[in-house]
C-alpha cells in the first residue's frame, strides 16, 4: 500500500534549465528558486558544479548559491559528479546536501562523467563521505536505471548491486532515474520494490523523464511499489546533455495535480505551481511541456467559489 504523503524534490533550477539553449540569467534562476519556495517546496536542486565547457548553463554556480535565501526549512542540493565538484560546492557554504550520481552503464558513465560505470560507483561513495566529513548529508542518484542511450536494456541485477554498494556509504536516500524516459510502469514498479528491499532502511527517490509520455504513469506505479520522494520540475523542462533523446522531466505541477487528487498529500500549492510555469514559459519564450500548466487545476477557484456561494 502506498503511503498518504510523498516528498517533493524540486529539479528545474538544475535538470530543468542544463539541456536548454538559451542561457537564462542568474537573477532569473534566483527567481524560479523563490517561487518554488512560495509554492511549498522545501528540497531544491539549485545547480550543479560540473565544468562550465560541458554545461555552460550551470557555469554561475556559485552565484546562484551566493544568492540563495536564508531559510533554515529548505534544503538546498547541489550536484556534483567528482570530489573536485564536491570541494566547490561545499566551499560556498550554501549548499546543504550533496547529490552525487552513479551510471549503469560504461559507455553513458563515460559520456556522462568520463569513468566506467564501476568508476562512478566509487565517486558516488568517495562523494558521500566528503559530505559527511563537512558536516553536511548526501543524496545518490542511479542514472539510466530502466535504460540506457548507448547500451540498451540494463539489467536489474546490476542496478540492485549498485544500489545496495552506495547504500553502504551512508546517503539520505537512493535514487532511480529513468534518464531517457524508457521505463514502463511494470519495470518500475519490480526495480522500486527490489531495490528498496536491498537499501532497507533507506527510502528510495525516483526521477522520470516523460520523454515517451509514460512519466506520470511512472510515478504512480513507483509510489505503489514504496518510493517515498518523487524528483520533479516546474514545467516539464528538463533533459540530459550526455543523453541522445533524453527530454523533458515530470512535471512539478502534473504529479502534484494527480497525487493530491488521489489523496496523497505533497505539501505544494498547485496554484502557485501553474503561476511559475507560466513565469518561467515567458523566460523561455516558448510554451512548457506540463499538461495541468495548459489545463490549469480542478475545480477551478471560481467554481469552489460558486460552490461555497450555493
Amino acid at each position: 500500500m502506498y503511503t498518504d504523503h510523498i516528498e517533493m524534490v524540486e529539479v528545474s533550477p538544475r535538470d530543468g534549465l542544463q539541456n536548454e539553449r538559451a542561457i537564462v540569467s542568474t537573477w532569473q534562476k534566483l527567481t524560479l528558486i523563490e517561487r518554488a519556495i512560495a509554492a511549498g517546496s522545501r528540497r531544491i536542486e539549485v545547480t550543479s558544479f560540473v565544468n562550465p565547457k560541458a554545461v555552460p548553463q550551470m557555469a554561475d554556480a556559485e552565484e546562484v548559491c551566493a544568492g540563495l535565501p536564508e531559510r533554515d526549512d529548505v534544503t538546498f542540493i547541489g550536484l556534483v559528479m567528482n570530489l573536485r565538484g564536491a570541494e566547490r560546492a561545499i566551499a560556498t557554504g550554501r549548499i546543504d546536501q550533496l547529490g552525487a550520481v552513479a551510471v549503469s552503464t560504461d559507455r553513458f558513465a563515460m559520456a556522462n562523467q568520463g569513468q566506467t560505470s564501476d568508476g562512478s560507483v566509487e565517486a558516488c561513495r568517495d562523494i558521500i563521505a566528503r559530505a559527511r566529513e563537512a558536516g553536511l548529508t548526501a543524496q545518490a542518484t542511479i542514472a539510466a536505471s530502466f535504460g540506457c542511450p548507448f547500451e540498451g536494456e540494463v539489467p536489474e541485477d546490476r542496478v540492485i548491486a549498485m544500489a545496495s554498494s552506495i547504500a553502504e556509504a551512508g546517503p539520505v536516500e537512493i535514487a532511480l532515474a529513468d534518464t531517457i524516459g524508457v521505463g514502463d510502469p511494470a519495470h518500475v514498479a519490480r526495480l522500486v520494490e527490489k531495490v528498496g528491499c536491498a537499501v532497507d532502511p533507506l527510502p528510495v527517490r525516483v526521477h522520470f523523464h516523460n520523454t515517451r509520455g509514460t512519466g506520470l504513469a511512472n510515478v504512480w506505479a513507483a509510489v505503489e511499489a514504496g518510493a517515498t520522494i518523487v524528483d520533479a520540475s516546474i514545467g516539464g523542462l528538463g533533459g540530459c546533455p550526455f543523453a541522445p533523446c533524453a527530454a523533458g522531466n515530470v512535471a512539478t505541477e502534473d504529479v502534484v495535480y494527480m497525487l493530491e487528487r488521489a489523496g496523497i498529500a505533497t505539501g505544494l500549492g498547485l496554484g502557485a505551481l501553474i503561476e511559475a510555469n507560466r513565469w518561467l514559459a515567458g523566460v523561455m519564450n516558448k510554451p512548457l511541456p506540463s499538461m495541468v500548466g495548459r489545463a490549469g487545476g480542478f475545480p477551478r477557484p471560481e467554481q469552489e467559489r460558486e460552490k461555497e456561494t450555493a
